[in-house]
């Protein structure tokens, strides 16, 4: 099983026995991670959770995107996930995504986190490019890819999709050194 270490955070793949720290931690996030993660809803169930693990685990057997947990360095407490996903093997880049729960924001655990997943990407999945998609508005998620080296490229029309329709988005990216 791949880890990862980030700072005072670890990041794993998550097991079975995290599904109800998972549906604990949506449910506890809705006016935060809710707003814009269209996934996230007031009733999130451990099945749910144990469905995107299996998703998970497929996308990361057939090599089509990484997902982990953040958790605190006990492996055990979570406090999010990220991951990266989007592999364009034609252009070796990808997209990183990362959510933290309400409780644990403002600790550093995103900003940590998408630095060693930039890290394993170049790394271990050979890309050159990784991008960070922010919507228009989500102020705390465009300060993480600031504050981990991200270069701001462009507000892009119609690039996501939330429970509202189409929204503009920051496009933020990431090359190795």
């Amino acid at each position: 099983m791949t880890q990862l270490q980030a700072g005072s955070f670890l990041l794993r793949p998550f097991v079975a026995a995290d599904a109800p720290a998972f549906a604990a931690a949506i449910r506890e996030s809705m006016s935060s991670v809710g707003k814009w993660m269209p996934w996230a809803h007031a009733e999130y169930t451990e099945e749910q959770a144990l469905s995107w693990f299996a998703f998970c685990d497929a996308s990361r057997a057939e090599g089509s995107a990484h997902e982990f947990g953040i958790f605190q360095r006990d492996g055990v407490t979570l406090v999010g996930g990220g991951g990266l996903n989007k592999l364009n093997t034609v252009n070796s880049f990808c997209n990183l995504g990362y959510w933290v729960r309400e409780s644990a924001q403002r600790q550093g655990a995103a900003v940590a986190a998408t630095t060693a997943l930039a890290r394993y990407a170049f790394q271990h999945l050979n890309q050159v490019r990784v991008e960070i998609v922010v919507a228009a508005g989500n102020e705390p998620s465009a300060g993480v890819a600031r504050k981990a080296g991200a270069t701001h490229e462009c507000l892009a029309r119609n690039r996501l999709m939330l429970r509202d329709g189409p929204v503009a988005a920051h496009v933020f990216s990431l090359i190795p050194d």
